[in-house]
């Protein structure tokens, strides 16, 4: 039987034992809610950090790369800068943010497009109106020269009718680069005259000197005409606006293996390397044109050269430099766009250069002359395409003659008189105002009596009009 006191330590023996385990598991628990408590202030200082560095990308993202990469749109040119934290590269919140940044140059894009196809609507429409109107302006200066006999008079509207041409042209241009489509009809031409066209639609056009190599016949189709007129003029007035003034612009026909080519040379200040880039970039038509790319005010010429080499598969190189220190630009026209007209049949303008090419006998191939008109003076083949012509004692173009019936109504293009069939002829003294106009009343009433005579004649006949040459223009470059 157990005694009293023995009971009483066993007791005591088990409540210490279970005060020893509790205080034990106390202290574990304790020391597991301090590493507990350590863990979750580093993880709460792990999350600080976190968010601090999330903040910090994200304001990053607003204030440096979202602006370069909206600019990007407009100047490739710019870089957009990395995350702020190069680790951040690869991770999903390194993703995410790069596709805000190419989301937003994607619709930033889209938007300048819209806008800028919305300008150029407008333009469009504002051009062709300024056209239709600079017509008109051109049609009653043209009846005002055949109106009244003053020489002073007459040499005043020429020099307006020369400012109507030049409006016109820029008017063209802007058109051109602006979508619409290039605005003349004209028939099949000698490619020498569609470039001494471009010569003449240009302010110092005496500065061109054309060589001409070609074949004699060597002609574009139909609608290669004007966009070769158009873009010769550009590379033209490039050449001489960045030339100085009393230096020479070298124009060169050459045929080559798939064509023929139209090389510009000029002696003026060249282009920079960047420059040349993006010259070329332009002329090529490669890429969309904006009118935003274009400055302040809007630089066109070379911007309407790329719009017809992409329409009418033509090629121009601005890469090259000019042996005579400046820029050399070559138009290539390739085969398909080229044909062949009989000189004999057809000849060239009176006032074209004439082809070194030389013949199976050695001599150099000449175009026919031209005809002699009723009245006395020259008439140079009916031609579609503008070109220049002897001078004035004013140094202005003069008239010419031209067969209404191959030429349509809408073309402006103007031929000049010319003085002698035959080159080296002594040119007539100068005559009195008085003899001018008396001499000029007598062309105009026997041009009245010509076209009465026409009018009676069959259908088909061709009756002449007078008109005049367009000399002037200019597009920056």
């Amino acid at each position: 039987m157990i005694e009293l006191p023995d009971l009483a330590a066993g007791g005591l023996t088990v409540g210490t034992l279970s005060a020893l385990a509790l205080a034990g598991g106390l202290l574990r628990l304790r020391r597991q809610q301090t590493r507990q408590r350590a863990e979750i202030a580093a993880l709460r200082t792990q999350l600080d950090g976190s968010l601090r560095a999330f903040t910090a990308e994200v304001e990053h993202l607003a204030a440096r790369r979202v602006p370069a990469a909206a600019q990007r749109v407009a100047h490739p040119h710019l870089e957009v800068p990395g995350p702020l934290q190069p680790l951040t590269a690869g991770t999903p919140l390194g993703i995410a943010l790069e596709n805000v940044v190419l989301a937003l140059q994607a619709e930033v894009a889209a938007q300048r497009t819209r806008v800028d196809a919305a300008a150029q609507a407008g333009m469009r429409g504002a051009t062709r109106e300024i056209q239709a109107a600079l017509y008109r302006l051109q049609d009653a200066l043209r009846g005002l020269q055949q109106r009244y006999d003053d020489p002073e008079l007459t040499q005043t509207l020429f020099r307006l009718d020369h400012e109507n041409e030049q409006s016109l042209r820029r008017a063209q241009v802007a058109a051109v680069v602006c979508g619409a489509w290039v605005g003349l009809a004209r028939e099949e031409s000698h490619l020498v005259d569609a470039v001494t066209g471009g010569q003449a639609r240009l302010a110092g056009y005496q500065r061109v000197k054309v060589h001409n190599h070609l074949e004699a016949g060597t002609a574009l189709v139909s609608h290669a005409v004007e966009p070769v007129a158009i873009i010769v003029a550009e590379l033209l007035d490039n050449a001489l606006r960045h030339s100085a003034p009393d230096t020479d612009v070298v124009v060169g026909l050459e045929h080559v293996h798939h064509g023929v080519c139209v090389t510009v040379d000029d002696a003026g200040l060249g282009m920079t390397q960047d420059e040349r880039e993006r010259a070329q970039r332009l002329v090529a038509g490669d890429a969309p044109i904006l009118l935003t790319d274009l400055g302040d005010p809007p630089r066109m010429g070379l911007a309407a050269i790329g719009r017809l080499t992409r329409q009418f598969d033509l090629g121009v190189d601005v890469s090259s430099a000019s042996p005579y220190g400046g820029v050399r630009a070559v138009l290539r026209v390739d085969s398909h766009l080229l044909t062949r007209i009989d000189p004999d049949r057809r000849p060239p303008a009176a006032s074209a250069p004439r082809t070194t090419r030389t013949t199976r006998k050695g001599t150099p191939d000449r175009p026919a002359a031209p005809t002699a008109h009723a009245y006395g003076t020259e008439v140079a083949a009916s031609d579609p395409a503008r070109h220049h012509g002897p001078l004035d004692a004013d140094g202005l173009p003069q008239r010419r003659r031209r067969g209404r019936a191959a030429v349509p109504a809408q073309e402006r293009a103007q031929d000049r008189v010319q003085d002698h069939a035959e080159a080296g002829t002594p040119r007539p003294a100068a005559r009195r105002p008085e003899e001018a106009a008396a001499a000029l009343g007598a062309l105009q009433s026997g041009t009245a009596a010509a076209r009465s005579g026409a009018a009676e004649a069959p259908a088909g006949a061709a009756d002449h009009d007078t008109d005049q040459t367009d000399d002037e223009g200019g597009a920056a470059r």
